[in-house]
């Protein structure tokens, strides 16, 4: 072992134990803080099973804050990862995992169940209606990008075709949004703000395996995806199938970014900046460091943000997506003036 690599060890030795640090500190703000403040040995208490579940602060930290803080760290990490995913592909430091209008089809296909009259009044009996048409939408578009991608070389044209479904989903939706009634809008406009507040914990279990297996996927190929980033006849040489390995890459990032969309609606930038502020914090392109790196600062910049959208104009709540907008858009604007760091 070199001088530089045992440098890196002792860098990643502490850098993670102040990220997992910083994590359980937003944890901790996200359960005192809100319209009913409850003090750290209530919440200890609560955890404890020393309160009645009959209590209204015990029902507050199960029933409201738990499931959405869970929600939060799980779904920010796994849109770091798929953002992650979707750079190492491109090689641009400037896409993430909504570029390919994924977040758009699960748009579109929520307009479908809930502003048409396609949706039969199935959309106002059960929420997972939601969340069934939104991952439909998402995998709909997956479906097309991972054919497309199957068969053209050219990361460029796939970039452009992804944006410009985007642009038709987005069309499509606002011709329904014309003639849908109010009642209708209202409920599509507050699941397109994005949120993860109503989240169950079945639902939570679904979003915690199915992407979990994703990111364990993801990083079992971690070795690849750096022979990847090293150009296509390098990975080739190293024994990877390039057209399946494309392929592959395309639908992990799409699955990760639409398991989260279907359940918390769109939310922006954490999928594009996340991965570079691991990539500052750690100094590293190795695979092998960030994609642990971005579940975690994933999860600590959506819990913070999300902690932000739901306090800062309390009992108001504010859109999530534009909490992250603005948070991502400096970091982006930062990257294009600078193009300090690239993949």
């Amino acid at each position: 072992m070199n001088e530089d690599t045992m440098v890196e060890n002792r860098r990643y030795l502490y850098l993670f134990p102040i990220v997992a640090l910083l994590l359980a500190a937003s944890v901790i703000l996200n359960l005192i803080i809100g319209t009913a403040h409850i003090r750290l040995s209530e919440i200890l208490a609560i955890l404890l099973g020393r309160v009645p579940s009959e209590v209204v602060e015990s029902f507050i930290i199960f029933k409201i804050r738990m499931p959405r803080l869970v929600a939060s760290l799980i779904g920010g990490g796994f849109l770091a990862v798929s953002g992650l995913l979707m750079q190492v592909y491109f090689r641009n430091p400037i896409v993430g995992p909504y570029i390919l209008g994924i977040s758009s089809g699960a748009t579109l296909a929520v307009g479908i169940a809930t502003l048409s009259s396609l949706s039969l009044g199935f959309a106002g009996i059960s929420p997972y209606m939601t969340v069934l048409a939104a991952f439909i939408g998402a995998c709909s578009v997956m479906a097309i990008v991972i054919f497309v991608a199957s068969r053209m070389k050219s990361v460029i044209a796939l970039l452009l075709i992804g944006i410009m479904m985007g642009y038709v989903a987005s069309a499509l939706t606002d011709i329904l949004v014309a003639f849908a009634n109010k009642e209708k809008i209202k409920h599509f406009v507050l699941w397109g703000m994005g949120s993860f507040s109503g989240f169950s914990w079945e639902e939570i279990l679904i979003l915690f395996f199915a992407g979990g297996a994703i990111v364990v996927g993801t990083y079992l190929m971690s070795k690849h995806l750096n022979a990847f980033l090293l150009g296509e006849e390098y990975a080739q040489s190293m024994g990877v199938n390039i057209r399946l390995f494309r392929v592959l890459l395309i639908f992990l990032s799409c699955a990760l970014a639409a398991l989260v969309t279907a359940s918390a609606g769109p939310v922006g930038f954490i999928g594009l900046a996340v991965p570079h502020m691991a990539r500052i914090l750690f100094k590293t392109q190795n695979n092998r460091i960030l994609i642990p790196a971005c579940l975690l600062l994933g999860g600590f910049v959506t819990n913070i943000c999300d902690l932000v959208a739901r306090t800062a104009f309390s009992p108001a709540e504010l859109p999530l997506s534009s909490i992250t907008a603005i948070f991502g858009a400096p970091i982006v604007i930062g990257l294009i003036a600078k193009r300090r760091y690239s993949l």
